[in-house]
């Protein structure tokens, strides 16, 4: 009997460990969920990312979308064996800026708060702003102004 549950229980810790090692893979592809914002000076893509710490992040822009990818190093605790390993240890995520979009992406910004949260702000180019309309002053207005500065220099 006891060569029956040993042979059930490693039978059971073999499925375990497979079905673990799949979850596993299936995470490491599913692509991180992100959010991409604008104002008028910055595209701003903003990853959810829990567990994350800076040195595990690398940020990249390459042809108008902004790469991201996650290598996250499970901490090991001693005395426990890893039985169900579902936390993907390397995740990706691209997040595509509008297709007209002029970015400064060499002035690109990332910042990691606490909770997991990854914000990328992408600078739009200088040029691409806008540029206050003056409007110049009428001349027959300017012409005026001077008849009745000339006028009064006179009776002085």
């Amino acid at each position: 009997m006891t060569g029956f549950k040993e042979f059930g229980k490693s039978a059971a810790n073999a499925v375990l460990e497979r079905v673990g090692r799949g979850v596993g893979k299936v995470q490491e592809r599913k692509p991180l969920s992100y959010d991409v914002l604008e104002s008028q000076d910055a595209y701003l893509v903003v990853f959810d990312a829990p567990g994350i710490t800076r040195s595990d992040v690398q940020v990249r822009y390459v042809e108008g979308e902004v790469q991201v990818r996650l290598d996250r190093f499970r901490d090991f605790h001693e005395g426990f064996e890893m039985r169900f390993p579902g936390r993907g240890l390397s995740l990706d995520g691209r997040a595509r800026l509008p297709p007209d979009a002029d970015v400064a992406a060499d002035e690109a910004s990332a910042t990691l708060n606490k909770n997991g949260t990854l914000r990328i702000e992408v600078p739009k180019h200088a040029d691409g702003t806008e540029v206050a309309v003056v409007e110049e002053p009428d001349e027959a207005a300017v012409d005026e102004d001077e008849d009745e500065h000339e006028g009064a220099g006179a009776e002085s």
